[in-house]
């Protein structure tokens, strides 16, 4: 397999729209990376540019140390799937996987041993002589991602391959792909707006906003330490709570208040906030954090209960204060209804302060030390 090395990509459109801006993205032999972001960040667009099927702006593509911004698609030795999977109708699935080896004149037996092959790791050996349209959704995305495995390429791309399937059929192609990869031994890059897909599938995540790398990092490195407010907000389900807070010194102790609460700021963050006494910052805890009061003491919330979703192995409640709205996860034995008040106990060592400005964490490494 392969390396493959973006280094300050950007890519400008006609009117000077930057899609991708001044990308450096690593992806290393074997590795599965993750493109994610909000419709319109850019994802695609670098996935593309990897692809050939976009023209690079500035800045340069390696694979295998190769540089490849002038290199044509079909000589960069890479494999696409596409988010409609983009099958032939009037080929057979058999037709449809074997159509680049042909192109490519290799010998009828080392077709017919490649796709065969690949069929057996797909599980879609009985589908081999039915055309498209006699597929659902799910086989004929293993057909998409079995004519990918029969060129054996250095790289897969995969452009939201799944976004087209149900919920349940989504969460079984994404095991399936994640042991598809373990198999194989390949690198991977894949582009989701999934979050969740992002964080059960890569072995990293590239966070985009805007043509603009926030972060990258490991799933759980980006869920714990998230650099600033955009991907805290986007990575974890449901997201994380931000609320507007005063840092405030009451005599030697240091407190967030929110509405007419106050919150005891966690020793391992008070240096890092000390600088912003008197100011607002933005407070970010998931929803996991806040739990049921039980004993009323420690740093407490008492909010109005809006919605309550019971999940069954867990409820999600919808709260509202004076000042913020914001999600609690509590356990499904809690006895909660809408229209009534419930206090909730927050775990302050594992919140995380924002710049109300500039929205960077204000104590990332001591939340990471945490």
């Amino acid at each position: 397999m392969a390396t493959v090395e973006l280094q300050n990509l950007s890519k400008i459109y006609e009117g000077g729209v930057k899609a991708v801006d001044n990308a450096n993205i690593s992806v290393q032999d074997k590795e599965f990376l993750v493109l994610v972001g909000p419709s319109g960040c850019g994802k695609t667009t670098t996935l593309r540019c990897i692809a050939g099927l976009e023209e690079i702006t500035d800045g340069d593509l390696s694979i295998d140390g190769q540089r490849m911004n002038d290199v044509a698609p079909k000589d960069r030795d890479i494999a696409m799937v596409f988010q409609n999977y983009a099958l032939y109708p009037h080929m057979s699935v058999y037709e449809n996987m074997a159509f680049g080896l042909k192109i490519r004149k290799y010998p009828r037996s080392e077709i017919e041993s490649r796709v065969r092959d690949a069929a057996q790791v797909l599980d879609i050996e009985e589908l081999l002589e039915r055309k498209p349209k006699a597929l659902s959704g799910g086989q004929r995305q293993r057909v998409a991602v079995g004519r990918a495995i029969v060129r054996k390429p250095k790289v897969f791309l995969f452009d939201e391959p799944l976004s087209n399937l149900d919920a349940k059929l989504r969460v079984q192609m994404r095991a399936e792909l994640a042991s598809l990869h373990t198999r194989l031994q390949a690198t991977m890059v894949y582009v989701t707006h999934d979050q969740v897909e992002a964080m059960t599938m890569g072995d990293r995540i590239v966070v985009m906003r805007d043509g603009v790398i926030q972060q990258i990092g490991t799933p759980l490195s980006l869920y714990n330490t998230p650099v600033n407010r955009f991907v805290a907000g986007f990575i974890g389900s449901p997201p994380m709570n931000i609320m507007k807070v005063s840092l405030q010194d009451e005599g030697g102790r240091l407190v967030v208040a929110e509405g007419g609460m106050q919150l005891d700021v966690a020793p391992a963050h008070q240096d890092s906030l000390r600088s912003h006494i008197g100011r607002e910052v933005l407070l970010g805890i998931r929803p996991e954090d806040l739990t049921d009061g039980g004993d009323t003491s420690g740093s407490l919330i008492t909010a109005s209960v809006d919605v309550v979703e019971p999940l069954g192995a867990e409820t999600h409640i919808y709260l509202s204060t004076e000042s913020n709205q914001f999600i609690a996860k509590v356990a499904p034995d809690v006895d909660v209804r809408v229209g009534t008040d419930i206090t909730l106990k927050a775990n302050m060592e594992r919140v995380h302060y924002f710049d109300t400005e500039t929205e960077a964490s204000l104590t990332q490494a001591v939340t990471a030390a945490v």
